[in-house]
């Protein structure tokens, strides 16, 4: 195993999903309706997107490439779209419980879904991997054996960003009430539709 790029990976992977934006508040909403393990799966969804661009970044796919940056249009109506409908389901579901035993929350498998979707239609993951891979990312030339173990830490560096942050947001579960969580609820569901108006007003701008 050639550690370098590993390790390279793991760090582009880890700065790419830190910053918090909509997947992010959906994670921390999740760890505290539902616990831990569906606030990581939640988390995985955008792992696992992060892990795409990289692939495409790491193994030199132009073409690609060249098509995801002609459809920044559409995919940023796409996004906001998508978010200002997960806020506007987040903010209605204002009143969920708490009680529920963690790790049972219904609908991981779509939690998953959505939040790839979000961050796969987000203008902001591809610049984030174009930045951060062009200060952290090789040097030597895209493809071969070291493009896929940067690949692979991409996706570990992310995943443990997802560990760590739904570890540390169930670890607040206790202290929330519904009247609380109902509160958070709210928050969370404006955000994600302010995030979803952001994008759309950007076509306007640009």
């Amino acid at each position: 195993m050639d550690s370098i790029p590993f390790l390279r990976g793991v760090m582009i992977g880890f700065s790419i999903a830190a910053p918090i934006g909509p997947v992010g508040i959906l994670c921390i909403r999740k760890a505290l309706a539902d616990g831990r393990l569906a606030a990581f799966v939640a988390g995985l969804g955008a792992a696992m997107a992060d892990t795409v661009f990289g692939a495409v970044a790491a193994f030199g796919v132009g073409a690609i490439m060249s098509f995801i940056n002609g459809q920044i249009t559409a995919i940023k109506v796409v996004g906001g779209l998508f978010m200002i409908w997960l806020g506007g389901h987040t903010w209605r579901a204002a009143a969920i419980a708490i009680e529920a035993e963690p790790g049972k929350g219904p609908g991981m498998l779509k939690d998953f879904v959505s939040t790839f979707a979000i961050t796969a239609t987000n203008p902001g993951t591809i610049l984030g991997v174009a930045g951060v891979f062009a200060a952290l990312g090789p040097s030597a030339q895209p493809g071969g054996v070291q493009s896929a173990w940067l690949v692979a830490g991409i996706f570990c560096g992310s995943t443990l960003w997802w560990l760590i942050l739904s570890a540390v947001a169930s670890a607040a579960r206790a202290r929330f009430t519904p009247e609380r969580m109902r509160l958070f609820n709210h928050l969370s569901g404006g955000l994600l539709m302010v995030f979803g108006l952001a994008a759309l007003v950007s076509l306007i701008a640009f």
